[in-house]
């Protein structure tokens, strides 16, 4: 009978070190070390290997393989075009953000159009899961299975063989030759590569649900997010009724696209034109401005909220909330130097109205407009959008895909936007140009201060 040991594991990065650390050796992370119990491995045993011979690319036949679709088409959107069969895709969010409600609500859709659905369930009963779909509607043909034991998981799968198969979630799987506990390190490293092994060799486009950690990471080795084909995050706060997923990694897309959804009472629908939801500002406000944002392929119009107050602290605070923190000191202290916007005794509060993050610097000229706004008290002129990249020495950059944002601009009704000189103009929307921020300050707010 084999005997159990005791190792250690990083469950950040999965390495292994001799002993206990309060910091990892290989990612340097601080406590994530963990002891966990493994069964002595058997001796190895030595036979020879046979040598492959490696093929050219050129040699290598790869046949058109058609996406499916999910029958939502934010998610669709976010996949690149649909779930690539054969696949496996991590979905993270926090608790309660509405994972299972919308992989469920997709294994419905993907019922109804003739396909096979299965889930597997392990943190929730049968009849649990009967109730909410009853809740959603259509889900009648959707398969069952509320199992945890790995070996009983991949056997179905390799019997039954369904198109797509959610499991609910990787965290609760276990295999009996291990004697960690489920959700540990060994036990998630083990459930995604022979859940990646099955998926491939069996055709199956799986669908993995993963719990995160305080932090917002995915919780587990970071192994598990390197097998998989892409990792989705679902993001929102569960007071709210909007839900953004985003797409963290994706082999057979891009990483830039976003979908926008809404929790009603019927379950999550999607937001086809988010534009028009998180984009609306109420005339005359200091401190707001309209952002023309890029995610992905989709131009999004957001509301920039700017607060500044003066303090008496030594050191002025700088918070932003759906922003980057560093690109916000940046954008401050840009406008200090370079646009003679005194704030060097003053807190700047920066909001993202509906909880959407935006990271690209396409919307650093609409949130140093909404900075200024609200310093002033002189609101942004009416009807009127922003967007540009601010460098360092004050000038403004050109952004990508400026015809898009045009469009989006129009399509919401605005009449001006400010962008970077070079911007083409577009026969909707006057395109206000500018060489530095300076000048993009004085052309976008207006002349009288706000009551």
């Amino acid at each position: 009978m084999a005997r159990s040991a005791a190792v250690f594991l990083c469950s950040a990065c999965g390495h292994e070190p001799p002993k206990w650390h309060g910091r990892c050796p290989g990612c340097g992370e601080w406590n994530t070390i963990v002891e966990e119990t493994r069964a002595a491995a058997p001796g190895p045993s030595r036979k020879a290997a046979r040598a492959l011979r490696p093929v050219p690319l050129g040699e290598v036949e790869a046949p058109a393989v058609a996406r499916l679709t999910t029958g939502i088409g934010e998610l669709d959107r976010v996949l690149g075009g649909g779930l690539v069969p054969a696949s496996l895709v991590l979905v993270g969010g926090e608790p309660g953000v509405g994972k299972s409600t919308l992989l469920l609500t997709a294994l419905a859709a993907v019922s109804r159009a003739g396909r096979r659905a299965l889930l597997v369930t392990g943190e929730e009963s049968t009849a649990q899961v009967k109730l909410r779909a009853d809740r959603l509607g259509g889900a009648e043909r959707v398969e069952i299975l509320a199992e945890t034991e790995l070996d009983t998981v991949c056997a179905t799968l390799e019997t039954e063989r369904p198109d797509v198969c959610v499991i609910d979630s990787v965290q609760t799987l276990y295999a009996s030759e291990l004697g960690s506990a489920p959700g540990s390190v060994a036990q998630v490293r083990e459930a995604a590569g022979r859940l990646l092994r099955v998926s491939k060799e069996n055709g199956v486009a799986t669908i993995l649900v993963g719990h995160v950690t305080k932090d917002g990471a995915v919780a587990g080795p970071r192994v598990l997010e390197h097998l998989v084909d892409c990792v989705l995050q679902f993001e929102g706060d569960r007071y709210r009724a909007h839900r953004v997923l985003r797409a963290v990694k994706n082999r057979f897309g891009s990483t830039n696209e976003l979908g926008v959804f809404e929790m009603t009472g019927g379950g999550l629908v999607g937001v086809p034109d988010p534009s028009e939801l998180f984009g609306r500002t109420a005339g005359g406000e200091a401190g707001a401005a309209v952002a023309c944002a890029l995610e992905g392929t989709r131009p999004i119009l957001l509301e920039i909220q700017a607060l500044v107050a003066p303090t008496d602290l030594a050191m002025p605070r700088r918070v932003g909330t759906g922003v980057d923190p560093k690109r916000l000191a940046m954008i401050v202290a840009v406008l200090a130097r370079h646009a003679r916007v005194p704030l060097g005794s003053a807190d700047v509060f920066v909001n993202v109205a509906g909880g959407v993050r935006i990271d690209e610097p396409g919307a650093d000229l609409a949130i140093a407009l909404a900075i200024a706004s609200a310093q002033r008290g002189a609101p942004v002129l009416d009807g009127l959008g922003a967007f540009g990249e601010i460098g360092l020495t004050g000038r403004l950059r050109p952004a990508a895909q400026a015809e898009r944002r045009l469009e989006e601009c129009a399509k919401l009704g605005l009449v001006q936007v400010l962008a970077p000189a070079g911007t083409p103009p577009h026969e909707k929307v006057q395109v206000v140009e500018s060489d530095t921020l300076r000048f993009a300050l004085t052309a976008g707010l207006a002349s009288t201060p706000a009551d």
